[in-house]
């Protein structure tokens, strides 16, 4: 028979994780504190979900059977390893005091005066973990809780539970106790604009403490059995934006890993770290430490720890997206944030037109530029913007397939890279991609789509041949990767259509910004039985990209 305590620890976890999964995106909204870290309800829900999934990993094993010990080190490190940004470290360190504070008490029913220290030790750990602490966050929620049920608990008529007190009794005074602690939670999320001037300034709460009361209201709920509990929504009012003095940060990339080894020390590195970025913060033990640092350069900052240990679990978030999305989401010109699916497809791909057609398929795209050539760190960042829990990258280009492969092996996500070495050929594969299904079942779909096609373009050429064939600006015609024609673009679109789509029905044209002929023009060039699928793709070097099955 299941554990009593590990059953009930699971569910107030699991609807703790989903009260504040249904909240995420409100939770984003409201971040403006102390950069542009905008992910915090993201964020959050990860390092839960870490925890959640640890639990699930026990299988029913009793707590004593599991050994008390052993259980608080896995949540601990399960909540550290899936923490994101300064508002998932800071919740790993809550998740960690008070797991460390109920382990230390074998023997003793969770009630009110075990759950008193539980959460004064959980307030500590996290006011340590910060090396300059601010009030009007979460971790002045996190005090004000603790305080409150320390100041009810010489009040209480029943303060200690008895080996004889059923579930449900233990069910319904920690609930009592946590509800009135939920009370001064959402006290200090009030209060929080009175303590900081950029919350004030911003017409918002603090994201952190907000969402700390959230969870604090799904822990409740499956403590009483209910769906939710009453809890004021947090809205930010249309038109409310950053202020200019923290619209962003210096740094761009929010970067997170862990570091595993022994002997490990966090102390020499914190000024290192500080030298890179900003917002720096390194937790954990001598075993594992999780890394929190914005900065525009992740690759120094993971090469600081490689010297000493094992670098995992790398997660790097472009704030500059982050804090475009949500200016758009509050001022009503954005869309709502997307549920999280299975898989996702992120796809590079240059061009408004191309931008549009790859979205309109289900795709998240990475600008890749003019040359296509995103860094490891720029497609780290749009893996981790894709809202799935594994992501499948198009790279669509030669160029990009070796970063791309690299960033799949540092992601924290399950990644693949389908290897597509063009923009048409990925658009073609994303006709069989289904959001519902797993990453390998998508890789294979995608794969065969890509089966049978024939690629090829015209582009201006960028500079003379060196054989004298063309000079620059003249068209050049590509069919598989093998230059066909050159001189008149109208000639080499038509010789180029000619090879390119021999024996085939229909030919795909994607058209560039700077593109000569129009879609009837082309039209006439077409071999006689060869029907045009045109689609303004706005490429900035191709003047058509062309592709037939």
């Amino acid at each position: 028979m299941p554990d009593e305590s590990l059953v009930r620890f699971r569910r107030v976890i699991a609807a703790a994780c989903s009260e504040l999964e249904a909240r995420r995106s409100e939770v984003n909204d409201l971040n403006v504190f102390p950069v542009a870290d905008g992910d915090t309800g993201d964020n959050m829900t990860m390092t839960l979900r870490a925890v959640l999934n640890e639990l699930d990993s026990m299988d029913g094993q009793l707590i004593d059977e599991y050994g008390r010990d052993a259980l608080v080190a896995a949540v601990a490190r399960a909540a550290l390893l899936g923490a994101r940004g300064n508002s998932g470290v800071i919740l790993s360190q809550i998740v960690r005091g008070a797991a460390e504070e109920l382990a230390s008490r074998p023997g003793e029913l969770v009630d009110p005066v075990l759950v008193s220290a539980a959460f004064a030790r959980a307030a500590d750990a996290a006011y340590d973990s910060v090396r300059e602490p601010a009030e009007g966050t979460m971790l002045s929620a996190v005090r004000a809780m603790a305080h409150r049920i320390a100041h009810d608990l010489a009040h209480m008529d029943t303060p200690r539970l008895g080996p004889e007190a059923s579930p449900a009794e233990q069910d319904e005074l920690i609930a009592e106790v946590l509800e009135r602690a939920l009370d001064a939670g959402n006290e200090a999320v009030e209060r929080g604009p009175e303590q900081l001037a950029i919350l004030r300034e911003s017409g918002v709460v603090d994201a952190g403490a907000y969402g700390l009361t959230v969870i604090m209201a799904g822990v409740v709920a499956a403590l009483r059995g209910a769906e939710s509990v009453a809890l004021d929504h947090q809205v930010v009012a249309p038109g409310t934006l950053h202020q200019p003095h923290h619209e962003s940060s210096r740094f761009r990339y929010c970067t997170n890993f862990a570091v595993t080894g022994h002997g490990l020390d966090s102390h020499p590195f914190v000024h290192s770290l500080e030298k890179l970025g900003d917002s720096v913060l390194v937790v954990g033990d001598e075993h594992t430490q999780r890394v929190h640092v914005h900065t525009d350069e992740p690759e120094r900052a993971v090469a600081l720890f490689e010297p000493v240990g094992e670098v995992s679990r790398l997660d790097v978030a472009d704030m500059r997206e982050q804090v475009a999305d949500r200016s758009a989401r509050v001022s009503g010109d954005g869309v709502p944030m997307a549920a999280e699916t299975q898989c996702g497809v992120l796809a590079v791909a240059s061009g408004v037109g191309m931008v549009r057609l790859y979205e309109g398929l289900g795709a998240q795209v990475l600008d890749g530029g003019p040359t296509m050539n995103p860094s490891t760190y720029e497609l780290l960042a749009g893996i981790h913007a894709v809202p799935a829990h594994e992501v499948i990258v198009l790279p669509n280009s030669p160029n990009v397939r070796m970063a791309a492969d690299r960033a799949a092996e540092l992601s924290e996500k399950p990644v693949r890279v389908v290897p597509t070495t063009a923009a048409q050929q990925g658009l073609a594969a994303l006709l069989s991609f289904d959001a519902g299904h797993g990453c390998e079942a998508n890789v294979a779909a995608l794969a065969k789509a890509t089966e049978g096609l024939s690629l090829g373009g015209v582009a201006p050429a960028a500079k003379d041949d060196a054989q004298g064939r063309f000079e620059a600006g003249e068209a050049v015609g590509y069919a598989g990767g093998e230059l066909v024609a050159h001189g008149d673009p109208a000639e080499t679109f038509a010789e180029t259509v000619r090879r390119v789509a021999a024996e085939a029905e229909l030919l795909t044209v994607l058209a560039g910004e700077a593109a000569p002929l129009g879609r009837q023009q082309l039209e006439a060039l077409l071999p006689e039985g060869v029907e045009l699928d045109f689609q303004q793709a706005d490429q900035p070097a191709w003047w058509w990209l062309l592709s037939a099955e």
